[in-house]
């Protein structure tokens, strides 16, 4: 392995922050500037190798010539730091994003991806060759670029791993069959780079790809143990298949933590090459259990550094602070690229335009922000980081609304938001009234700015005979019943999730959602998860229905759809009725002020969203003050 700084490496992130062209942006030299300075390496996004083989239409590019220059400006203000920089070969065969227009699809198989995606092409030795083609090429301008590293991608399902998984290669040639076979492309590709380039090669694996049949440890130790003795110098151990397991790929907050470290500790065991571990590294408990407990001697942060770029200083003692949590939620990291908005985290709003952080202002101001949830203790933090002399009204707990999200089966890692909060606002000096916040106190007050941050407050459906309920929010905080026939009224996120807790507990639940599909609104992986969770469980969804009576326990509902006449249904012995049918802005208190000085809402008050979305507003709520 290389010589770096340090043992921290960033692994390959996806940003999304190119132009189309696959050339290097200001958007990549602000994000990863951020990052460098405290890492041993850093591993640039995936680098398409061809315009037709990309995942993301604004992909980063090493295809052609004219990328080499961009690339080494980045790479250059990487060394800058004294940070070392891999470059991150992959082709991803079937895997290659079929709403680009241009992309082709190739693997070791005919089949599609079975979570969908273009069938491809089953590769033929000229296939192959112009594949083997397409990694020297690249390799070859990684090193003009100046890279000191290059890694070749061997797992998640991507093309090298269609080749070596039983579970994909179908084939009957000297590709496929027995585990020499299935590897023989793969190692070819080794081979041909390692001949190519003088830079040292580090091999990324997917231990085990966590599908019946897939790749499995045994067979990823010989892989390793081949590239071992072709001279690779590192192998970086992951899990999970980006086609059959994307949790485990992205390593949501529903898989256990740990399992990959593990199958990283067997894999150097047993090879005895230098192993780079990675896999939700959130923390410094987390460092300190894989230094003590797995000997990890190489470790690779990836969407903690996207939450907070100081976390590796912070640990090491380079910088202080509270560190900002990574939920491993996936929202604003996976659906942001997916969304075509580039990389972005629910945690932290300067993901993506770190150019602009908070400076001390010349004219410090008086505000007050009024609300304190997750909206309001942003728009704090970040005025105070400005220097501005804040007061933050909450007559409830700190947290709001979101400190019902962590009580749904394995989103505890949520709370450590509102946690991260509370000590940041102590530790900046962030002055908390624990009262309700009136008309008659902002005007006595007289401040220079005002933000409400109210948040919002269920909707209660024109339900006939509706009189006795919970609302899912304030139940998810209590002690679940238990045993109970039960009826959740809407099926967006708040519903599905509350539905998740109470069938954990033995309940009987229906959940019913006037809309043809429910979990709209919740997170992709989270979605799929979830509502598996529910049907195992045998959770009833009834979609397209609406609630038209309630007498005691007994519902009747409407089912609708358009054209049809509806069709009534009743539900018998319902022994609690949720409601999760919506939220509405909570403007009570701006509206009460009749626009007698400037009041500004933000978060839920201002239009309900999800949590990336208040946290955001918080942040360009509190910077805009000092520019008004």
């Amino acid at each position: 392995m290389m010589q770096l700084q340090t043992s921290f490496i960033m692994p390959p992130l996806k940003l999304g922050y190119s132009d189309g062209t696959g050339r290097v942006t200001e958007r990549h030299r602000a994000f990863y500037r951020a990052r460098s300075g405290a890492l041993g390496a850093v591993t640039l996004e995936p680098l398409f190798l061809d315009p037709g083989l990309r995942e993301l239409p604004t992909q980063l590019g090493i295809s052609v010539d004219e990328h080499v220059d961009g690339l080494r400006s980045l790479v250059n203000l990487i060394h800058e730091q004294g940070t070392k920089v891999i470059a991150h070969l992959n082709h991803p065969g079937r895997m290659a994003n079929p709403n680009i227009p241009g992309n082709f699809h190739v693997s070791s198989t005919d089949a599609a991806c079975e979570n969908g995606g273009a069938a491809p092409k089953r590769m033929d030795c000229t296939d192959m060759d112009g594949a083997i083609e397409l990694h020297v090429r690249a390799a070859e301008r990684a090193q003009r670029a100046g890279f000191d590293m290059i890694e070749l991608q061997f797992g998640h399902g991507y093309l090298l791993a269609q080749f070596l998984s039983p579970a994909v290669n179908d084939r009957t040639d000297e590709y496929g069959g027995r585990f020499e076979q299935r590897a023989r492309f793969p190692l070819e590709v080794f081979r041909a780079v390692a001949g190519a380039v003088d830079l040292p090669i580090n091999v990324r694996v997917s231990g085990e790809e966590m599908i019946p049949g897939g790749i499995g440890i045994e067979e990823t130790v010989q892989l390793v143990m081949q590239l071992r003795d072709l001279g690779a110098q590192a192998v970086h151990v992951s899990a999970g298949s980006v086609c059959s397991t994307p949790p485990w790929f992205f390593q949501h907050m529903f898989v256990p933590k740990g399992k990959t470290w593990e199958i990283a500790a067997e894999i150097k065991r047993r090879v005895g090459l230098p192993t780079i571990f990675v896999g939700r590294v959130h923390s410094a408990e987390d460092i300190d259990r894989l230094r003590s407990e797995f000997g990890a001697e190489y470790i690779a942060v990836g969407r903690a550094l996207v939450a907070d770029p100081d976390f590796i200083a912070t640990y090491l003692g380079k910088k202080d602070g509270i560190v900002r949590p990574c939920l491993a939620c996936s929202e604003g990291c996976l659906g942001g690229v997916r969304g075509g908005h580039g990389l972005g985290c629910v945690v932290n709003p300067l993901v993506g335009r770190e150019s602009a952080p908070p400076v001390q202002v010349e004219r410090h101001l008086r505000c007050a922000v009024v609300g304190g949830g997750i909206a309001g203790m942003e728009a704090a933090r970040t005025l105070r980081m400005q220097g501005h002399d804040v007061v933050l009204y909450e007559k409830d707990e700190l947290g709001g609304q979101f400190n019902a999200a962590w009580y749904p089966p394995k989103k505890q890692s949520l709370r450590e938001l509102v946690d991260y909060y509370v000590r940041e606002l102590d530790a900046r000096s962030v002055r908390v009234e624990r009262k309700e916040c009136t008309a008659e106190e902002l005007r006595k007050q007289r401040y220079d700015a005002v933000l409400l941050a109210t948040g919002a407050v269920p909707v209660i459906p024109p339900i006939e005979g509706l009189s006795t309920y919970d609302f899912a929010a304030d139940l998810l905080q209590r002690p679940l019943p238990e045993g109970e026939n039960i009826l959740v009224i809407g099926g967006g996120l708040i519903g599905i999730e509350t539905a998740n807790a109470l069938i954990e507990r033995a309940n009987r639940v229906t959940v019913v959602e006037i809309l043809d599909t429910v979990a709209g609104d919740m997170e992709m992986l989270e979605r799929t998860l979830t509502l598996q969770n529910l049907a195992a469980k045998h959770a009833r969804i009834l979609t397209g229905t609406r609630v038209t009576r309630i007498d005691g326990q007994t519902v009747l509902l409407e089912a609708v759809q358009e054209g049809t006449e509806p069709d009534t249904m009743v539900l018998a012995g319902i022994d609690r009725i949720v409601l999760a049918a919506g939220m509405r802005s909570d403007t009570r208190l701006a509206d009460s002020l009749k626009d007698e000085f400037p009041v500004h809402l933000i978060g839920d008050a201002s239009a309900v969203g999800n949590a990336q979305q208040a946290i955001r507003q918080g942040y360009e709520a509190g910077m805009g003050v000092s520019e008004r």
